[in-house]
């Protein structure tokens, strides 16, 4: 590899200083990266098998990158469309969420919450079929079903398509009082879409069932010779501390997806926390075993280290500074490893503690002892930012081709802990603060007595509790099932100042 000597370089990038100030990293969340994402993502097989088609959904753990997979998939939409695939998002991907409405006016039952999730999917592919000007028998049916019903808008928001589907869906399910057909005993409610299929009779009226108008629409986009994929990504956000009805709206979700899965052109891509689909389904969820076409994120330490390096090396001033090529790095694990020795000190801490990039993985995973991109991310970042306020106020530059030194690390971990905490764990769990609140400045390691004691409730309680801050990953469980003991992980420990060590029950 060709290095440079920092000392002989007389570019504009020729201080640590200068090289610092012109690099970024990133932002932590890929909503607000917009298209930079393109020139740092890590291709890896599973986005391959998402932009084959070959998934259609994606779990992954909070911060792993799910939202970024989607980001991308929109973003190369041109790319889909050259393959005769359109994409059309069902969420905002970014403000209020499209979903947040329902909310304070919820479907009252399953079935009718199913029966959203389509009519609400059919009216954005009844949008694209009139937007493309088919005309086919098939999209004509469409159209004067969803007209007469008020759901057919080309390019109204995704607030109002919802909001006009709810209010059908209400008016022809629980509000019956509006005028009746005695000959039908059907509402007559300014359309004629149906729930179930309707009896010949009905039939002669012009009513019509909802499962006929998704073929009508799958038929009228086979003349069209497009596929749509309706992405969905969010969804943690559009029902948030409401977890009975992101459990009701996601199940129906889920059934609405596999009840589609027999048409060819319409498409359901859907992103999901993992937690969240652990929760809907922890109470028994038959038809998930019918959910295949699903992939999980992870990530292990070569990609993780190969998001790093180009998140790094976007930056022409640090390639500069260190004469590298960046599609040569890219390419080779050996040149990755050798750019980080160069980077970064060896070690963050002395003995027998990780190597530096070891020492941010360890310190990034949460008590599931998952890395995940988005603190890392977050990290390096941090590190930058204090490295940065160290030069401003008079501390020494980092020894030899070294851009960062040890106490910018203690320093940006801090930050990273401190967010992690209160806009994630607070955020997302208010009732579990005051549980670990009132852990703070103590050991970083307990015991059910010991849990018992600082929350001042019996053992059973204790240990009720303790559970749940293991499934949301504040917790690492440790010891055995009969005598349990409960690890924070360091990503948390500086921002309740806890201390190394075993607490003792008193």
């Amino acid at each position: 590899m060709l290095r440079n000597d920092p000392r002989t370089v007389t570019s504009s990038v020729s201080t640590k200083k200068s090289v610092l100030k012109q690099a970024s990293f990133g932002e932590r969340i890929a909503e607000d990266e917009g298209t930079e994402l393109a020139r740092y993502f890590v291709e890896t097989d599973q986005w391959r098998r998402l932009f084959s088609g070959d998934r259609d959904i994606v779990y992954g753990p909070k911060g792993s990158g799910k939202s970024a997979l989607y980001s991308l998939l929109v973003q190369k939409a041109d790319e889909l469309f050259d393959r005769d695939i359109l994409v059309v998002t069902a969420e905002n991907p970014s403000g209020t969420p499209a979903f947040r409405d329902i909310v304070a006016e919820p479907p009252t039952a399953e079935p009718e919450f199913v029966a959203l999730w389509k009519l609400y999917f059919l009216s954005l592919v009844a949008g694209v079929l009139k937007e493309w000007e088919v005309e086919t028998p098939e999209a004509k049916k469409v159209y004067a079903a969803m007209r007469e019903a008020g759901l057919l808008q080309v390019r109204g928001t995704l607030q109002a398509r919802l909001k006009a589907v709810r209010d059908y869906l209400r008016r022809i399910t629980v509000e019956p009082t509006v005028t009746v057909d005695p000959a039908t005993g059907l509402v007559g409610a300014g359309g004629k879409i149906t729930l179930r299929e309707p009896d010949q009779h009905q039939r002669d009226q012009g009513f019509i069932s909802l499962e006929s108008l998704l073929d009508a629409a799958n038929e009228a986009l086979q003349a069209l010779h497009f596929t749509i994929w309706i992405v969905l990504d969010r969804l943690d956000v559009a029902f948030i501390q409401n977890e009975e009805l992101e459990q009701n709206a996601l199940r129906a979700l889920f059934k609405a997806y596999l009840d589609m899965k027999s048409l060819e052109k319409v498409r359901l891509k859907i992103f999901l926390r993992t937690d969240i689909w652990a929760r809907i389904t922890e109470s028994g969820f038959r038809e998930a075993s019918h959910i295949t076409a699903s992939l999980t994120i992870s990530w292990d330490r070569p990609a993780l280290l190969q998001l790093m390096m180009r998140r790094i090396l976007k930056n022409a001033a640090i390639a500069e500074y260190y004469g590298v090529d960046p599609e040569q790095v890219f390419a080779s694990v050996e040149q990755q490893e050798d750019l980080l020795t160069r980077m970064f000190p060896d070690q963050i801490d002395g003995g027998r503690n990780p190597k530096t990039f070891d020492w941010m993985l360890s310190r990034t995973r949460d008590g599931s002892q998952l890395s995940a991109p988005r603190e890392l991310i977050h990290l390096l970042s941090s590190v930058r930012d204090s490295q940065l306020r160290r030069t401003d106020i008079g501390h020494e530059h980092p020894a030899d081709e070294l851009l960062f030194d040890r106490p910018a690390f203690k320093e940006a971990l801090k930050e990273v802990s401190s967010v992690r905490l209160t806009q994630t764990l607070y955020a997302e769990y208010p009732e579990l603060r005051d549980y670990i609140s009132a852990l703070e400045e103590e050991k970083s390691q307990q015991s059910v007595p010991t849990l018992s004691r600082i929350w001042k409730v019996d053992e059973a309680e204790a240990r009720r509790a303790a559970d749940r801050l293991i499934e949301v990953g504040f917790f690492e469980a440790r010891g055995t099932k009969e005598d349990p003991d409960y690890w924070v992980p360091f990503l948390y420990r500086d921002s309740l100042g806890l201390v190394q060590g075993e607490a003792r029950d008193q």
